[in-house]
């Protein structure tokens, strides 16, 4: 039977109504079977990088706290213990003056 006998028998709003629902069909299984395992893959990994940027908004918090203690204990201390400071400072000091590379490539 070509389509056109189909539709004179059958009408034309029952043929387009099975053809939609094999659409919605088509589609149904499509998203079901590739489209949802993909996206709960992907929602682990989100969910994996937002645990990670609050670990680091935590950490970045606590260096925070720690570097203005460090600084407002600082300020307290007299020129004879800042001199002291320095000196053990300058001693542990890289004297190469290179920025840190992350990626370690040489220029």
């Amino acid at each position: 039977m070509d389509l056109g006998a189909i539709v004179s028998d059958y009408g034309f709003p029952i043929i387009a109504a099975m053809g939609m629902g094999y659409f919605i069909f088509f589609i149904w299984t499509w998203v079901t079977t590739v489209i949802d395992p993909v996206i709960g893959e992907t929602m682990g990994t989100l969910i994996k990088l937002v645990d990670r940027v609050r670990m680091l908004d935590n950490d970045i918090i606590r260096l925070n706290t720690k570097l203005s203690m460090v600084l407002e204990h600082e300020a307290k201390l007299d020129k004879a213990r800042r001199a002291e400071l320095e000196a053990i400072v300058s001693k542990y000091t890289d004297i190469t003056n290179d920025p840190f590379d992350s990626t370690g490539k040489k220029d």
